[in-house]
């Protein structure tokens, strides 16, 4: 295992620091969520159908998962501020297409590019903090961005609302020209450039796709990314499942509905909040070791749940504590891949963000094909992420343990 060279390893970052980090940590979410309640306008003014205008979203996914394969690589051979200045240019070219859209298939083409322009971002920041950070204080940064990131599902639907409202949907688009914009001019007078000499001769030896090989031959890596991303595609079948559960099953409004979602979005930063104060005792392993057990019996709990058709209250706890482990895996799990080889920072970074976004992907949808009009199905999606995190981080991921001294050699 080789170690990070150049960084200040235990110091405080700064407020502007964690402000910039976590913008570009939510670079992804902001332009999900603000689009959102333009999709009924759009399908109204295209004249088309909603399952249509849904492929807006679905390519977006796409173009997160392909993107981040790209860009982290990218960012080990060019530098990171670069990387996400090419992405933020891509962002803003895209979000303009997306505005002028004489079609709704123009509209499809530059939301994937959209996605590739804003994943740059997400996938470099992940890549910057390892650079900087040592294997906990990464875990504690990745917990701190997720009270930013938290600040996407909670004001970004209402805010491209009252924008849709005021000027039509297209303004949204030119929203997001607007925020690529400042987000590029933030990384170009604000943001250092943290990547190492070490890091570059290393990406500048093998191609991508002999980096991407080398990296998939180590168990401990293949274990933090399943690790990750199968306790996050809980999330994606949350998000999927939810407005056809929440509203037409368990009847909540809409407007109800928008605080059922921002609850499970306030029980995710908690947790990951509680790891950051976690991380001060026990190393990451440790606790990522503890929460994915737990994450493992609150889904099968959640099941059990919902195939006895237990009462609302008893299944949305479940449901709430299950779903809420993430904020204790998430940071671990990406502290954890990124320390495994921090000389591809950027190329494990993109590994874990592909790998995210596709099996977030294929969650999602299954979540939706799925649903029977009960709980249940959401359940077994959940369930089966959770078993499948335990067992990856256990059986692959886990370091192995250190022998004791013996006493001749104290």
């Amino acid at each position: 295992m080789h170690a990070p060279t150049a960084s200040p390893l235990a110091r405080q970052p700064s407020l502007g620091e964690i402000l910039l980090l976590g913008s570009l940590t939510a670079f992804g979410a902001v332009t999900i969520d603000l689009y959102l309640p333009t999709l009924p306008a759009i399908a109204r003014d295209y004249g088309t159908t909603p399952a249509v205008v849904q492929l807006t979203l679905s390519t977006f996914f796409v173009g997160m998962a392909l993107g981040q394969l790209f860009f982290g690589p990218l960012s080990d051979r060019i530098g990171r501020r670069p990387t996400i200045l090419i992405g933020c240019a891509v962002y803003i070219a895209a979000s303009l297409v997306c505005a002028l859209a004489p079609t709704i298939e123009t509209l499809v083409v530059g939301r994937f590019f959209q996605a590739l322009g804003c994943c740059a971002g997400m996938v470099t920041c992940r890549a910057i903090v390892r650079d900087r950070y040592d294997h906990r204080d990464s875990a504690r940064i990745f917990s701190l961005l997720m009270l930013v990131l938290a600040i996407a599902p909670l004001l970004a639907p209402t805010v491209g609302g009252w924008i849709a409202a005021a000027a039509g949907w297209h303004a949204v688009f030119y929203a997001f020209v607007g925020i690529g914009a400042a987000v590029a001019l933030a990384v170009a007078l604000r943001l250092d450039e943290s990547r190492s000499a070490a890091t570059a001769e290393a990406a500048r030896q093998t191609s991508v796709l002999v980096r991407y090989a080398e990296l998939l031959r180590q168990p401990r890596l293949i274990g933090y990314l399943l690790v990750g991303a199968a306790n996050g595609t809980a999330l994606f079948s949350y998000i999927a499942a939810s407005p056809d559960l929440v509203v037409g099953t368990w009847g909540f409004s809409e407007g109800q509905f928008g605080l059922v979602f921002a609850v499970i979005a306030v029980g995710v930063v908690g947790a990951s909040q509680v790891n950051r104060m976690l991380l001060r005792h026990y190393n990451p392993d440790r606790i990522l070791a503890a929460a994915s057990i737990g994450a493992a019996l609150a889904g099968t709990a959640l099941l059990l749940a919902a195939l006895a058709s237990a009462p609302l209250p008893v299944i949305f706890v479940m449901l709430f504590v299950a779903l809420s482990s993430n904020g204790l895996i998430a940071a671990n799990a990406s502290a954890g891949a990124l320390n495994v080889d921090p000389l591809r920072a950027g190329a494990v970074s993109g590994l874990m963000g592909g790998v995210n976004f596709g099996m977030g992907a294929a969650s999602s949808a299954l979540a939706a094909a799925m649903y029977d009009g009960t709980a249940v199905p959401l359940a077994i999606n959940i369930a089966v992420a959770m078993l499948v995190a335990t067992a990856a981080y256990h059986l692959l991921a886990r370091p192995p343990r250190e022998p004791r001294p013996s006493i001749i050699s104290q």
